[in-house]
């Protein structure tokens, strides 16, 4: 009975492309032989990298999906058999070459292609992955929103080397052991990467006060296991927590475009406030301007002030009313991002209107009044 590429990996049948790379790239770093000395460490490393070439990869996973490993053996059809094993190891994976479509023709190969370091290189852009070199930021999502803009597209970025890999101290693809590649030991591997791609994500205050979930589809160049490209969509969610302010950035690490020698750029959304009808905002708290006749600014009225969530926020102002006056409203403000419950303050300020004429007899009683 062929092996069970699922559960190697630990996954479910459905699950998607997302948690199996996750699968892989956590027991990949368990078990990887340069770290994990364990008796059967370095097999399973290799079986891991098997079944991660066969799940990542839909052609190969319809195979196996429906003939299981002897299917993908046999060139898609049950009951074959293939040669199979790393080249001169224990593990039993090996490289696969396809053509065309699910259904047409899978064979193992037994040239260098099955190597499981390759398999780790490709997903980790590095086969020292216990140098500190990268800061993956996992990204907390929500799906409260089915906003779907498709404004970023042709995000830029690069990654690899010839056949996807590195070119080192004079060589494509050289590998050395733990903290050496191609110029022995002690060398350390130094992948450049492209400066951040940027684009702006503009929000209304509406959003920026409750919190929405944005999902902002990309379109990027990624390599094959051959090192040729192909455009691949993503759609990536940003959940826009309350409170955030114009100038925040949300980064998801190494999403941009792969391309030989180079790490694949970080793309960053950087908040950007939409202008507001009514108000402004200062920091966490929120500006409106009232225009009030000044028979009312003298003698006292209410205002009525638009709120950011459809609601209409009355006081009564029984002072007068100069130029200078403002009225506060505590609490009526942003919220704060790093304490949600709390929010600023509304700050309603006055624009007096003027009369543009007074008679003789206004002006009498003015001037006895005042």
């Amino acid at each position: 009975m062929g092996k069970d590429f699922y559960q190697i990996l630990g996954v479910s049948r459905g699950a998607k492309a997302d948690e199996i790379k996750k699968a892989y790239r956590k027991m990949a770093l368990k078990y990887h032989p340069d770290k994990n000395k364990s008796p059967g460490a370095e097999e399973k490393f290799k079986e891991i990298a098997e079944a991660y070439e066969v799940l990542s990869d839909e052609n190969k996973r319809v195979i196996f999906d429906k003939y299981g490993e002897e299917g993908l053996k046999s060139g898609g059809m049950p009951g074959g058999a293939g040669p199979s094993g790393f080249p001169g190891g224990a593990g039993g994976f090996s490289g696969f070459s396809s053509g065309g479509m699910p259904g047409g023709t899978f064979r193992f190969t037994s040239s260098g292609g099955g190597d499981p370091r390759d398999t780790f290189f490709k997903v980790f852009g590095t086969n020292d992955p216990f140098s500190q070199m990268f800061n993956f930021e996992p990204m907390d999502v929500d799906s409260s929103s089915g906003d779907d803009d498709s404004m970023f597209d042709g995000v830029r970025s690069r990654r690899g080397g010839a056949n996807g890999f590195p070119q080192f101290f004079g060589g494509a693809g050289q590998r050395g052991g733990l903290g050496g590649f191609g110029g022995g030991m002690g060398g350390r591997q130094h992948v450049r990467q492209d400066p951040p791609v940027e684009h702006d994500l503009p929000l209304s205050l509406e959003e920026l006060s409750r919190g929405v979930t944005k999902k902002l589809k990309i379109t990027k160049q990624v390599l094959n296991g051959s090192g040729q490209e192909r455009s691949e969509e993503k759609v990536l969610t940003i959940e826009v927590k309350p409170g955030w302010k114009a100038g925040t950035k949300i980064r998801f690490p190494q999403e941009g475009n792969q391309t030989p020698g180079r790490l694949p750029a970080d793309v960053v959304f950087v908040v950007k406030e939409k202008p507001h009808q009514c108000l402004r905002r200062e920091g966490n708290d929120l500006h409106y301007t009232a225009t009030v006749p000044l028979k009312l600014a003298l003698t006292g009225c209410s205002v009525d002030v638009p709120a950011l969530d459809g609601n209409i926020i009355r006081t009564s102002i029984k002072d007068v009313i100069s130029p200078q006056f403002t009225k506060r409203l505590s609490g009526r403000g942003m919220p704060i991002s790093k304490t949600p419950n709390q929010r600023g303050d509304l700050v309603i300020h006055f624009n007096i209107e003027f009369p543009q004429t007074l008679s003789s007899a206004q002006k009498v009683v003015l001037q006895q009044t005042l």
